[in-house]
């Protein structure tokens, strides 16, 4: 079985790379041999008065103490090789490597985090801090907020789910909890450590400025890791795994922030690992037009069109051929003339070839009143009908402290404040576009007018 870690930290704050550790505790634990050692560390800063009131920890205690450069041999020889487990790993695994990288140490080890160990194993309970694994399994408290008094209740932890639960099922989570990602080798770990877990954009870059790739996610850190899980089995993510060297992040207020930010990169970017999103200049639309002969069908490409205004518009398509083809497949699909809607000619009074097979109902030919027809190839275009903009003028959708700024189904950006929006709504207006076209589309009943924004409290 591998040598087990298991540590707590006390520190004067929050943020690895601010905040220093103030002492350490650790249990080392090899088969049926425990070791248990801690130390105070001189963070050589200032504790402040609210740590000193939460861990008992004084400066006055830490005066005389090592400081982590002191001591950061001892402690990488201690923990070298060893599973390491902590509650909130990420926390204490993030410190660590932290203080050892600026002591010139590469840390690195395989982690378990007892919060998620505990949601794995016991799902049914709502809470999973140390004061809940207290009271749920009955641990016997020597302290709380000090590192070694800590390290044993998770130490206490482990033994009793080794106790309670099947070997099998705990070596199932252990194993699942523990899978690292396969870093790219030009990566640093402690990049993703850092990433945020909620919704955003992120950018993989090469050895130059220009993007890699652009993605977007719910849980940024999530997305961004499970592409280097996946590395071995994609060749994709094995290329874009090798070549990447620094990831940028962009966070959002929610999904749909993130949609836009991404369709906006990809399309300015152009990044060579997105196929999808890329600019079109080929897009093209379905148009009708009443005529004294019954309705006019056309094929226009997007910059000929007003997107957006124009309410006789249908479809999106990537190329004039695909537009051809879908009008195709509708008339094949539903008796319509092709000879009509302009796909193919004959001499005057002369049948389609459709309709000399009988899959044409015969307004080639008279036989289907023209305004039946007409009333025909509406209904069948309805489906893929351009929604006209709902609003006079710009609109927003709020997200948390998001304000997302849109105009005629065109993306503007996102602002938290009213200065802002002014700045913003004097900027050119992005051309239509069809990805986010299709994102708002989904998200209308979320849009509220511009009209009155200024009225709200937009902190």
């Amino acid at each position: 079985m591998q040598p087990l870690a298991f540590v707590d930290l006390e520190t004067t704050g929050t943020i690895a790379s601010v905040d220093r550790i103030t002492e350490i505790g650790i249990i080392l634990v090899d088969g049926s041999e425990v070791q248990e050692w801690s130390c105070l560390i001189n963070p050589e800063t200032r504790i402040s008065t609210f740590i000193e009131n939460l861990t008992g920890i004084t400066n006055e205690m830490v005066a005389n103490a090592p400081t982590f450069a002191q001591i950061a041999h001892q402690i990488f020889h201690m923990l070298e090789g060893r599973l390491f487990i902590a509650h909130n790993a990420r926390f204490d695994y993030g410190f660590l490597k932290q203080s050892f990288r600026r002591e010139g140490y590469d840390f690195r080890a395989t982690t378990i985090c007892t919060v998620k160990l505990s949601r794995w194993l016991f799902p049914g309970h709502p809470k999973h801090n140390l004061d809940s694994l207290i009271e749920r399994h009955g641990l016997q408290v020597n302290g709380r907020h000090r590192a070694l008094a800590d390290a044993q209740l998770i130490h206490q932890f482990w033994q009793k789910i080794q106790q309670q639960i099947p070997a099998i099922e705990v070596a199932a989570a252990i194993k699942a909890l523990s899978g690292r990602p396969s870093m790219p080798t030009y990566l640093d770990e402690q990049v993703l450590d850092s990433l945020p877990t909620g919704p955003g954009v992120y950018l993989f870059y090469g050895e130059n400025e220009l993007p890699l790739y652009v993605g977007k996610s719910k849980k940024l850190r999530q997305r961004v890791l499970s592409h280097f899980t996946g590395d071995v089995s994609s060749a994709k993510e094995m290329s874009l795994s090798q070549q990447v060297r620094r990831i940028d992040y962009i966070e959002t207020g929610g999904e749909i922030g993130a949609l836009l930010k991404e369709v906006e990169l990809v399309k300015k970017l152009q990044p060579t690992h997105n196929r999808k999103l890329r600019r079109n200049n080929e897009l093209c639309s379905i148009s009708l037009k009443e005529t004294e002969a019954g309705l006019h069908v056309n094929i226009a490409y997007a910059h000929d069109l007003n997107f957006g205004e124009q309410s006789n518009l249908y479809g999106l398509f990537k190329s004039l051929r695909a537009a051809n083809n879908a009008l195709s497949g509708l008339a094949n699909e539903h008796g319509l003339c092709k000879v009509i809607i302009g796909l193919e000619k004959v001499k005057a009074g002369n049948p389609c070839f459709a309709r000399q097979l009988k899959k044409c109902r015969g307004a080639c030919v008279g036989e289907e009143p023209l305004v039946m027809h007409s009333l025909r190839l509406k209904e069948v275009l309805s489906q893929l009908r351009i929604h006209t903009w709902p609003f006079t003028g710009p609109a927003y959708l709020k997200e948390n402290d998001d304000l997302i700024i849109v105009d005629n189904w065109a993306y503007l950006g996102t602002i938290k404040t009213e200065g802002e929006l002014c700045q913003l709504l004097g900027s050119p207006r992005p051309q239509f576009d069809k990805d986010s076209y299709q994102i708002l589309l989904k998200a209308i009943k979320l849009l509220q007018p511009i009209l009155g924004l200024r009225e709200q409290t937009v902190t």
